[in-house]
């Protein structure tokens, strides 16, 4: 491996974050855009080539070494991965909200839900998934809340673009539901 593609590893290897492009150039000024993504490649291909069990994958608009999918479930059987804490129900359907309808209002979100907000909207704060990202224009100048890189970082998302278009999202859940009625004990 070249000797950029080493420092490049390096910092992947020490960062818990995915890193982006622009501060992986920056830790040698010498380097080229061009440069920074035939290493980034050189590593991928590292990985790949030589079998490793981690890979480099690009995610939440940064780089990052993780387990390769296959080794995953092993590793939590075990307990040696800390996991990220679930989210309940509530969560998720407003995390789901903000994220297909951001910028979005909290009355608006309520709306939507039909239920009050103001906790699970606090709650998803403190872990760093959403954020105020503006206001609105109309009477009191409600905040507008959007998602966060973290978010994209937890739902292993690079861009909001992958997430499920909303016709995906009705028969993945139609398949749920029908795969969950047809399950022993459902009726139970």
């Amino acid at each position: 491996m070249t000797p950029l593609a080493k420092l490049l590893e390096a910092a992947l290897f020490a960062s818990g974050r995915p890193i982006p492009t622009d501060e992986l150039a920056a830790l040698d000024d010498e380097a080229s855009a061009a440069a920074v993504a035939s290493a980034l490649d050189e590593i991928r291909e590292h990985y790949d080539v030589e079998g490793h069990g981690v890979e480099l994958v690009e995610i939440a608009g940064g780089w990052q070494i993780l387990t390769r999918a296959e080794y995953t479930e092993a590793i939590e059987r075990a307990q040696l991965a800390a996991r990220p804490h679930r989210l309940s129900g509530a969560a998720l359907e407003t995390l789901a909200i903000i994220a297909y309808r951001q910028p979005i209002s909290r009355a608006d979100i309520e709306e939507i839900r039909g239920v009050a907000v103001g906790g699970v909207l606090k709650s998803l704060h403190e872990r760093g998934l959403i954020d105020v990202v503006g206001r609105a224009e109309g009477l009191g100048r409600p905040l507008l809340y959007g998602t966060t890189p973290l978010f994209l970082e937890h739902f292993a998302l690079r861009h909001l673009e992958e997430l499920p278009r909303a016709d995906e999202l009705a028969i993945a859940l139609r398949v749920v539901a029908s795969s969950d009625a047809s399950a022993p004990n459902a009726t139970e």
